[in-house]
């Protein structure tokens, strides 16, 4: 199955608003609540629609920082590193990352006293680097269909 204009129209409403209900984007791309559910399930199979999530504000859940942090693993730590950064409650994504880092994680932190605490558990897997994030520029922006 390729995702075409017609799956890009119900991938759209899907990121726009994951809420909507079936009937609602068949109406606004023009087909029935049925072809709509099929094309979804389709989607849902083949891993082109990943989950639906709910986002949550992290300074109304009580963390007053976010922060990206880069890892530069330490040699023979890039493996334990691996299996313990998927055990922190703090970070919300991390990524393994090309260039001098390895790793770039987005965390979530109540206050400064968190953040070096939270370095502190870091640095015996590698060398770490902090930027705090004052706001977002660009938030949770949806795919669109690739240019050819």
């Amino acid at each position: 199955m390729s995702v075409d204009s017609l799956n890009w129209k119900i991938l759209n409403c899907l990121q726009d608003n994951a809420r909507l209900s079936n009937a609602e984007i068949g109406r606004r791309v023009g087909i029935t609540s049925p072809a709509v559910s099929e094309r979804i399930k389709k989607m849902e199979d083949l891993g082109i629609i990943q989950g639906y999530h709910t986002t949550i504000s992290s300074f109304e859940a009580g963390y007053q920082l976010k922060a990206l942090i880069t890892l530069r693993a330490f040699m023979g730590k890039l493996k334990p590193f691996l299996e313990k950064v998927k055990t922190y409650e703090e970070v919300v994504n991390c990524y393994r990352i090309t260039g001098n880092e390895n790793f770039v994680m987005e965390v979530v932190l109540k206050n400064q006293k968190h953040l070096e605490l939270f370095i502190d558990q870091l640095i015996s897997y590698g060398e770490t680097k902090t930027q705090i994030v004052l706001s977002h520029v660009v938030k949770n922006n949806s795919i669109k269909k690739a240019g050819v």
